[in-house]
C-alpha cells in the first residue's frame, strides 16, 4: 500500500478484507520457554524425533499435547534427515521361531564394525534380550572372538541366567564348536538367520541401527579407552532412559522391573511351599517339650529343607493340574 500511495481504508475494500484483518497482531503465546527446551533436548539427542522428545517433556513434567509439539518441533526446523524409502519384500519365516514370554528367554547377539580416529579397526558385540529390549552388553575390542563372545555370555549368565534361545547369524564367531560346547552345557538352542536373510535376526539389527545412528556416528573416538566408556555410558542411558515405543514409551529398565513385579506360577508355588514349611516346622517343634525345641540354625535349616522336600512335590502338581 506505502508503494503504491494508497490508503488503508481503499486498499482493504479493493481487495475485499476487512480492516481488522489488516491491523490484527497475533496475541498467541509464542512459547519460549517449551521452544528452548526442545532444541535443548534436540542438541543432546540430536537422532530423537518429535515423538521421543514429546516422551521427556511429559516425564519433565510439561502439559504438552503431541500435536503442538511436532508443529513447535517442523517451526524450530529440528526435522531428521529424511531416511530413503525400502522396497519391501515379503519374507517367509524357515519355521515358528520362539516367542519370548519372559526376560531372559531369548537373547539376541551381532557385532558392529566401526573404527577409531586413527583408523584403527574397532567391533562391538551387541547382546539385547528380545523380550525386554534391554541392551544386556556392548563389549568393545579391536578383534573379538569367539572366546570373548563367550566370556561376555558367562559374565550375564553369572548376573541373571542363561537364555533359552541364542538368536545369530552364521558369523564364525557364533557358528564354531566354542559356542556350541557353551549352549550345549547351558542346555541352550543356538538358532541362526538364514543366509542373506537378516531380517530373520531383526530385533538385534533394529538395535545395532540404534547404536550406531545415535552413538557411532555421533563420536569420533580417540582411543579404546575413551569408545568403552562413551559406548557403555549410551548403553546405560538406551536401557533407562531412552523411551522405546515397542514398550509403551516405558525404557527397558521400566519395563524389564515392572515385569519382575508380577507375580509367576513359580512365585506362586514357592510362597505357598515356604508357608506350609514354617507351619510344619512351627507344629513339630510345638509337639515337642521345650527342652528338645531347637534354637540352633543349622537344625532349624535342616528341618525345613526336610519339609520342602516332602511337600514340593505336592504343591508342583496341585498347581500344574488347575
Amino acid at each position: 500500500m506505502n508503494h503504491y500511495g494508497l490508503p488503508t481504508q481503499r486498499a482493504c475494500r479493493l481487495v475485499k478484507q476487512a480492516r481488522s484483518t489488516h491491523y490484527y497482531r497475533s496475541v498467541k503465546n509464542p512459547q519460549t520457554a517449551l521452544r528452548q527446551r526442545m532444541r535443548e533436548i534436540a542438541q543432546t539427542r540430536v537422532r530423537y524425533g518429535y515423538r521421543r522428545v514429546h516422551v521427556l517433556l511429559k516425564r519433565e513434567g510439561w502439559h504438552v499435547s503431541r500435536n503442538r509439539v511436532y508443529r513447535l518441533y517442523a517451526d524450530e526446523q529440528l526435522q531428521l534427515r529424511s531416511k530413503l524409502p525400502r522396497r519391501r519384500k515379503m519374507v517367509v519365516a524357515r519355521r515358528e521361531r520362539c516367542v519370548p514370554v519372559r526376560p531372559d528367554e531369548v537373547w539376541s547377539l551381532d557385532f558392529v564394525a566401526d573404527q577409531l580416529a586413527s583408523g584403527t579397526r574397532l567391533r562391538a558385540l551387541t547382546i539385547v534380550d528380545v523380550f525386554s529390549r534391554e541392551a544386556l552388553a556392548i563389549e568393545v575390542g579391536q578383534r573379538l572372538r569367539a572366546e570373548d563372545v563367550v566370556s561376555v555370555l558367562n559374565r550375564l549368565v553369572a548376573q541373571r541366567r542363561a537364555p533359552r534361545f541364542l538368536f545369530a547369524d552364521n558369523g564364525s564367531e557364533f557358528s564354531g564348536r566354542l559356542l556350541d560346547m557353551w549352549a550345549y552345557h547351558y542346555k541352550v538352542q543356538i538358532d541362526f538367520s538364514r543366509p542373506g536373510k537378516p531380517t530373520d535376526n531383526s530385533f538385534i539389527e533394529t538395535f545395532n541401527g540404534s547404536f550406531r545412528d545415535e552413538c557411532l556416528n555421533l563420536h569420533w573416538f580417540e582411543s579404546l579407552a575413551e569408545a568403552k566408556r562413551e559406548i557403555e555410558a549410551w548403553r546405560r542411558d538406551y536401557n533407562e532412559s531412552r523411551p522405546h515405543m515397542a514398550l509403551n514409551d516405558l525404557t527397558p529398565g521400566e519395563f524389564a522391573r515392572q515385569y519382575s513385579l508380577r507375580p509367576t506360577a513359580y512365585g506362586r508355588r514357592l510362597m505357598k511351599l515356604r508357608t506350609l514349611t514354617l507351619q510344619g516346622v512351627q507344629e513339630t517343634q510345638a509337639d515337642q517339650s521345650p527342652a528338645l525345641i531347637s534354637t540352633d540354625p543349622v537344625q532349624w535349616i535342616s528341618a525345613t529343607r526336610l519339609f520342602e522336600s516332602a511337600l514340593w512335590p505336592a504343591v508342583r502338581n496341585e498347581t500344574t493340574h488347575r
